[in-house]
């Protein structure tokens, strides 16, 4: 029988994981899973949770709380791959967007969450490294990095209360306002080169962000590509108009964005800064350049069979 390490994260969703912990435990007892369940206390404590947990010999680590608990929970189980420990990662939805959990298939209500890791389906999935900002020795990341409009939004978003789409939706409207005018980039991915304008860059290994927002909807996590998103420079009124567009997944139709796929990629300030977020966490806000990688099949996922 497996071994979990459940790793819960009670600031996350903010208090959202807190208040969820005595039925996940209630849960993964029923369903008779042999696990051990500790709480993070500080920011970074995760990773080295999770480091613990793989050198350990837990089969199974898993993140209770939202994508940035998911983030650490990953850097620690690729510190462990390092020294030769490899633990699957397992997720139980809690937090405020649980994007990372659409990519692989992870049910976002913890009954159902608790029930995929007793079924224990695995699925190897790629993940990504970026290089730069707060982190020049690299970080690795499940979901996503995005620079610009983005990362301005992840830093409000994080200032309100926890009211689902309406939290991201009241962070969207202030980000507008207070920041409608992007960086020019130098986008460098596999053999090509792009200098343009831009509102929002994104790297997507997953496929939604932002509590919901399909911003690569045909994205796969087992591809060993990344989909890019570029959104080029517009006006106020415009970003309030391509927002249902993002909702739905159809930015691609419109002619300010444009889609790109690669396996890496350097991104460079040419005129202004970049300010950059990796699974909702601020990797810089006034940066130069970052590099991004993808690693194929880096580290095996509990998740819900495929259906094709």
């Amino acid at each position: 029988m497996p071994r979990y390490k459940i790793i819960a994260n009670p600031t996350a969703g903010h208090g959202k994981a807190a208040a969820a912990i005595p039925e996940i435990e209630k849960r993964l007892a029923e369903l008779g899973l042999d696990f051990e369940l500790v709480c993070t206390t500080q920011k970074g404590h995760g990773i080295h949770l999770a480091h613990q947990a793989a050198l350990d010999g837990f089969d199974v680590v898993v993140a209770a709380g939202g994508d940035g608990t998911v983030n650490e929970v990953l850097n620690g189980l690729m510190q462990a791959q390092k020294e030769g420990k490899q633990a699957a990662l397992g997720v139980i939805c809690a937090g405020r967007g649980n994007d990372f959990a659409a990519g692989p298939g992870i049910p976002e209500d913890i009954p159902a969450g608790c029930q995929t890791l007793k079924d224990d389906q695995r699925q190897w999935i790629d993940i990504g490294r970026v290089t730069g900002g707060v982190y020049p020795e690299g970080r690795y990341f499940a979901n996503n990095v995005g620079v610009g409009f983005d990362a301005i939004g992840t830093i409000e978003v994080a200032k309100l209360p926890q009211w689902g789409m309406l939290s991201f939706m009241i962070a969207i409207v202030k980000t507008i306002f207070l920041y409608y005018k992007g960086p020019v980039i130098k986008i460098d991915y596999d053999d090509q080169t792009l200098t343009t304008d831009t509102l929002m860059f994104l790297t997507m290994n997953g496929r939604r962000m932002g509590n919901g927002f399909q911003m690569a909807p045909d994205s796969r996590m087992d591809d060993g590509l990344f989909d890019l998103v570029l959104a080029r420079q517009v006006s106020r009124l415009r970003i309030f108009s391509l927002i249902p567009h993002f909702m739905k997944g159809t930015q691609g139709s419109q002619p300010e964005i444009s889609t790109m796929r690669a396996a890496r990629l350097s991104i460079t300030a040419v005129q202004g800064t970049l300010p950059a977020q990796s699974d909702g966490e601020i990797l810089c806000v006034d940066g130069t350049r970052l590099d991004i990688e993808i690693l194929p099949h880096q580290i095996e996922v509990v998740c819900t069979p495929k259906t094709a």
